[in-house]
């Protein structure tokens, strides 16, 4: 019953660990043919989660994990699909860590490069290139700094 789904999400974890070394080692340029790939699978896991929640509504059963759980429940001699129903779980939590960690990541190099901005432009600005107004708070004219 989750074969497909766990397949896909265990490709999705294997995507999101690739992208945490490629943001860990700053393969930037990589990460562009990566996050293709990673938009396509969430779409086809999207895709999958919704055909569960259709079979179960089929059932009368809700969308959600409750539903699964009362589906489940309904079956007892489908120790199979209670086995992967687990196995899905566990991935879930696992791309969601994986995910954050990412974001974390993100954001670090992020902070990295508006440093790195601010040090060549000799700004006092860091971290917020643009000022209350919207408005970039970059003097217009304003050169690379040779003191950096």
């Amino acid at each position: 019953m989750f074969e497909t789904e766990i397949a896909a999400l265990q490709r999705f974890c294997t995507l999101l660990e690739r992208e945490q070394q490629m943001l860990g080692k700053g393969e930037i340029d990589a990460l562009l043919q990566l996050v293709q790939e990673k938009n396509e699978l969430a779409a086809a896991l999207a895709a999958v989660a919704k055909q569960r929640a259709e079979a179960l509504a089929a059932e009368g059963l809700a969308a959600d994990r409750a539903g699964v759980v009362a589906w489940l429940a309904a079956h007892p001699s489908a120790r199979r699909a209670r086995t992967d129903w687990s196995l899905l779980l566990s991935l879930a939590t696992r791309a969601r860590e994986l995910n954050r960690v990412n974001g974390e990541l993100i954001q670090l190099r992020m902070q990295h490069n508006a440093l790195a901005l601010e040090a060549l432009l000799g700004t006092t600005n860091p971290l917020g290139l643009y000022g209350s107004d919207g408005q970039s708070s970059l003097p217009s004219g304003h050169r690379i700094s040779d003191r950096a």
